[in-house]
């Protein structure tokens, strides 16, 4: 059961990173021009707060997998 869980927790975690990534890319772009830098408050994005959530899930799937 424990491997179980720690494969669901890194598949969790892979998922929420690669998608925040794909999320940041796309508010950017969208907010942004290609020449600009964009601000550290693209961080604080409400579309950015599911997949904290969905990072957040996985890590803590992956710690009771640990300790169990």
């Amino acid at each position: 059961m424990e491997w179980i869980m720690g494969f669901s927790a890194i598949a969790l975690l892979i998922l929420g990173l690669v998608g925040q990534g794909f999320e940041m890319r796309k508010i950017r772009l969208s907010t942004y021009r290609d020449d600009e830098l964009a601000s550290a408050n693209i961080f604080m994005n409400k579309r950015n707060f599911k997949w904290y959530g969905i990072i957040g899930v996985g890590i803590l799937l992956w710690y009771v997998a640990e300790r169990m």
